[in-house]
């Protein structure tokens, strides 16, 4: 007769494996569960910590290296710095992350970052070494190039930036305008010609390309105010409306206004004369009509500038947009504000 412990069921093995498969799952579930629930709760009290503001240069590493957060999430967090204007603060986290990133195409990204967020806090040179850095490795770099270029137009080292110019071209980049405006800023900027030689130049050049025209004549009232009168109907004078308003009244000659529609309605508008009966700009219209009844209220105009590319808007002129670090694209716009009165300009 055969023993009962010889004898084996299938069925029982089957179970009991399957057993074990179950009691082996949900120990290494409830574990998961577990380590993941203490992860997390870390990992709030360091969003804690941040929402603060008192989230460290370490704590970004611990959170890429622990919690293997995507890297786009770090940067996004990093550039909270980048918006409250805390570049040092910035600096500090590239800086940590870049010691521990391994990826070159992350590495490039970073260091990317660093040289821009180092131009915009004003460490020119330190933001030049960062991107010779990754042209070294990546000499088509587009950013990389783009950026040296503003940061030799700074640093006025204008061949350096004909240099990197001649590299943009060499990929392909539009540069005419750059090339235009740095040809430009090297005429202007030269210290050894005379002011009518240098004024010779840029009419020259001018003729060619008329995007330089508000630089020209910004040149033409600074330091060759007859060669501007001489020539008044050879430019847009729209361009400059802001120049022409707080020009002083001793600088103008009022001959050549007296032919020229844009000056006459304009210094109407501002009381220097009183020859127009209307005007087909608004602000311009209010400004005589106030001027002629002799109306007690105080008005002005103000000017803002509008980047005609990104559509940003500036209190003041700039050759170069801050935004979109486009060149030449600023177009003046006026409107009327309510003056300051000259019983408080006479306290300045």
């Amino acid at each position: 007769m055969q023993s009962a412990f010889e004898y084996r069921d299938p069925l029982f093995g089957i179970l009991v494996l399957l057993l074990l498969i179950f009691v082996i799952s949900f120990l290494t579930y409830t574990f998961g569960v577990y380590k993941e629930k203490l992860a997390r709760k870390e990992y709030r009290k360091l969003l804690k910590r941040f929402e603060l503001g008192k989230l460290k240069e370490e704590d970004y590493v611990h959170l890429y290296k622990t919690y293997n957060l995507p890297f786009d999430s770090i940067l996004l967090l990093a550039s909270t710095f980048l918006h409250k204007g805390d570049y040092t603060k910035a600096i500090s986290v590239y800086l940590a992350l870049l010691e521990h990133v391994k990826d070159r195409v992350k590495k490039e990204e970073l260091l990317e970052l660093l040289g821009s967020t180092y131009f915009k806090g004003g460490f020119l040179q330190r933001s030049r070494e960062i991107f010779l850095k990754i042209l070294k490795f990546s000499p088509r770099n587009n950013e990389a190039l783009k950026y040296l270029l503003l940061i030799n137009e700074r640093l006025k080292e204008y061949d350096k930036a004909i240099d990197v110019l001649n590299s943009l071209e060499e990929i392909d980049v539009d540069t005419v305008r750059d090339r235009i405006y740095i040809e430009t800023l090297i005429i202007l900027n030269d210290p050894i010609i005379s002011f009518d030689k240098k004024t010779e130049k840029l009419y020259t050049f001018f003729k060619f390309n008329k995007i330089i025209e508000r630089m020209f004549l910004e040149y033409l009232l600074q330091f060759n105010k007859e060669f501007f009168w001489e020539n008044i109907d050879k430019f847009d004078l729209t361009k400059i409306i802001d120049l022409l308003w707080y020009l002083d009244f001793n600088d103008i000659d009022f001959d050549k206004v007296d032919s020229n529609e844009v000056l006459k309605e304009l210094y109407n508008a501002k009381g220097y004369l009183n020859n127009l009966e209307k005007s087909e700009d608004f602000s311009f219209q209010i400004l005589m009509l106030i001027k002629r009844n002799n109306a007690d209220i105080n008005a002005d105009l103000n000017f803002d500038f509008l980047c005609t590319t990104c559509k940003k808007t500036l209190p003041i002129y700039s050759t170069r947009c801050p935004h979109c670090h486009n060149t030449l694209t600023f177009k003046v716009k006026h409107s009327l504000i309510k003056g300051t009165s000259e019983k408080n300009q006479s306290l300045q």
